[in-house]
């Protein structure tokens, strides 16, 4: 298992109209078809990514992975309203046209799935493919959904520090090794807090879009790890199904696949991009694995 934590790959900021986003550039030596657009999820960073960039890179891609509105290296806004799925997807085609590189494959992890999906709707020809990393079709659910709700009642009353302080008290986060707590510490406590209040309250209120989706005709994978306790398997194979999606469950890993099993999760993702980038319309992108 990989862990996360500072890349080595180039990091900056690319300035849109909202303000600069944070990006971790991982560009190949030689370029093999179109650039890869990573999306993080809630509480989450352009970090996440870091275990698969290198190969993603060597495969001759370029890899640009981002830190949404808020989020660790891009600043936020204390306007609840600026973390909404439609103004963040806003966000990432911007980006997109200002990287100059066409047309992107997006990855979006967990709510990053559902910012790119976002993007791909409003302006499918943005897009040469959508990769659906441990995301699903609408808000979340029973535990996780407990979760977030919780940590957004938390924010009414205690400061990063403290809920970071309380985190740190559970067995499973004790037993990380001490360079990825402390990066993980770190990225809680300088993410904005507005962007976990208003993230949090878009994920539990995402709609069903998986028509929408499909519609647009665009190449899908829905990947995740089997033991997925976000959106349940069962739920991803489900929006598989309605998408005519290619599906992949990556054994041995759980919500953060690209974390836990890189490589399994880069060769889905490397034969997911050939496909959509060499099949004929209609036939790219379908198919279930897994």
């Amino acid at each position: 298992m990989s862990v996360v934590g500072p890349s080595r790959h180039p990091v900056r900021r690319i300035c849109l109209d909202a303000g600069p986003l944070a990006v971790l550039d991982a560009a190949p030596e030689t370029r093999v078809g179109a650039t890869v657009v990573a999306v993080p999820g809630f509480t989450g960073s352009k970090e996440d990514f870091g275990p698969i960039a290198d190969a993603v890179a060597e495969g001759g891609r370029r890899l640009v992975a981002i830190d949404q509105r808020g989020q660790l290296g891009s600043p936020g806004s204390d306007d609840l309203s600026a973390y909404a799925v439609e103004r963040l997807a806003a966000d990432l085609l911007e980006l997109c046209d200002a990287l100059g590189d066409g047309p992107v494959h997006l990855v979006g992890h967990s709510f990053g799935g559902l910012v790119a999906r976002a993007a791909a709707i409003a302006r499918p020809p943005a897009v040469v493919s959508l990769a659906l990393m441990s995301s699903g079709p609408a808000a979340i659910g029973g535990a996780a959904a407990e979760r977030v709700r919780t940590l957004r009642s938390m924010l009414a009353t205690m400061t990063l520090t403290e809920i970071a302080d309380l985190a740190a008290r559970d067995p499973e986060v004790a037993a990380r090794p001490e360079e990825t707590r402390a990066f993980l510490r770190h990225r809680f406590e300088v993410t904005a807090a507005a962007s976990y209040d208003g993230m949090g309250a878009a994920i539990l209120a995402e709609p069903d879009r998986v028509g929408e989706l499909r519609s647009t005709g665009l190449p899908v994978l829905v990947v995740h790890g089997e033991g997925d306790d976000v959106w349940l398997p069962a739920v991803q194979r489900d929006m598989a199904t309605r998408l005519g999606a290619e599906y992949v469950v990556v054994e041995g890993a759980a919500h953060s696949p690209a974390v836990e099993r890189p490589a399994a999760t880069v060769e889905a993702l490397r034969r997911f991009w050939s496909a959509a980038e060499t099949g004929p319309p209609g036939e790219r992108g379908t198919g279930m694995t897994g």
